[in-house]
């Protein structure tokens, strides 16, 4: 098999002839036929981690080969790779918190393949999906029904569900509200869509990117906030009559703006970090103000998703014309051109690239 590796001390990933390791009972190798590149790929780069991975995670495939043991995917099925595990026996997966899955931890130090050199590789959220096939745990492989193209469905097993799951599962955004994204990216944009389905009045998306500002207007912002133009968070206010929205969303995983975002939310209102920070960062908060404020404050890890429930959801909005998920994708590369797409990321010169490996 080819993947994309991550060698640590290297700026770019390595596209290589891996050795897949031995399947166990309960995994599945799946063909992959697209794989979305998200930020949290970048991040592994960025944190210069120990020991070779195999990066991407953000997927679709055709299940090729199942272990004896496997009992919820076979030969033949689509599925989306969720990167959370579904174990459905854990504490928090019988109380419906299925993204809190107690085998999470699992899923990070999977070795999965042996390189060139002897060494062996981890999968990024034991995925690893910048590859043509790759293995799998059956709780990390969802099988869904539809005829939706590759490139959509493979957005559905990371960006959009955190960033539409944000809105109508963490947040749960009234018909009638106010909201604001910062970061109009693809989780920015999914949060955009799940504010619009779930009936908000105001969308403002914030962002210094024009592209990202022009796109955000045609997923259904309703103004758009360039943070040049002067201090984002007084900007909102004006458009809100001076007292803010009713929630804010943080959709890149900047210190700085998780503190606009909690400024943007008017008193009594709901403020939700989708953004991944990088594991050093704090957050000082304004106690006071926060009881006196009656604030609400939220973390959303996944969009809070129950996937066996929300993709084949998703699906049916996708389906139904309710979601333009399709625009969503700006760029196709090939998985030589890996390094590329996410040069292109970095650079806001995409709302979504997608990987085709073949």
């Amino acid at each position: 098999m080819r993947a994309a590796v991550y060698v640590p001390g290297a700026d770019d990933l390595v596209v290589e002839t891996v050795t897949p390791l031995p399947p166990a009972d309960r995994d599945v190798t799946v063909h992959v036929s697209a794989s979305g590149v998200c930020h949290s790929d970048q991040a592994v780069i960025d944190g210069k981690r120990l020991g070779p991975i195999m990066v991407g995670h953000e997927a679709t495939g055709i299940v090729e080969w199942t272990g004896t043991a496997v009992t919820r995917v076979r030969p033949g099925d689509r599925v989306i790779a969720s990167i959370t595990p579904v174990c459905g026996t854990c504490w928090h997966c019988l109380r419906q918190e299925t993204h809190l899955c107690d085998r999470n931890a699992d899923m990070l130090p999977r070795l999965r393949a042996t390189r060139p050199d002897g060494s062996q590789a981890n999968a990024l959220a034991g995925i690893g999906s910048f590859a043509d096939v790759i293995t799998v745990d059956e709780a990390s492989c969802i099988p869904v029904q539809t005829d939706l193209p590759d490139d959509q469905l493979s957005l559905i097993g990371c960006g959009f569900t955190t960033g539409f799951g944000a809105a109508v599962n963490t947040a749960e955004v009234q018909p009638g509200a106010t909201v604001a994204v910062i970061g109009a990216g693809g989780v920015g944009t999914a949060t955009i869509l799940g504010a619009q389905v779930a009936g908000a009045a105001r969308i403002i998306a914030v962002d210094p990117v024009a592209m990202k500002r022009e796109s955000a207007l045609r997923f259904g912002a309703t103004e758009v906030v360039d943070p040049s133009d002067g201090d984002p968070v007084e900007q909102v206010k004006a458009i809100t009559e001076g007292r803010g929205v009713d929630y804010a969303f943080e959709a890149v995983g900047s210190h700085a703006l998780e503190l606009q975002a909690l400024q943007m939310t008017r008193r009594g209102g709901t403020t939700v970090f989708i953004g991944v920070p990088g594991f050093a960062n704090t957050l000082p908060l304004p106690s006071m103000q926060l009881i006196m404020e009656d604030r609400t404050i939220k973390g959303s890890y996944y969009g809070s998703a129950r996937v066996t429930r929300d993709f084949p959801r998703f699906i049916e909005l996708i389906e139904s014309g309710r979601l333009d998920v399709a625009s969503m994708i700006t760029r196709h590369y090939r998985l030589d051109d890996v390094n590329a797409a996410l040069a292109a990321m970095r650079e806001g010169a995409v709302v979504r690239g997608v990987v085709v490996p073949n």
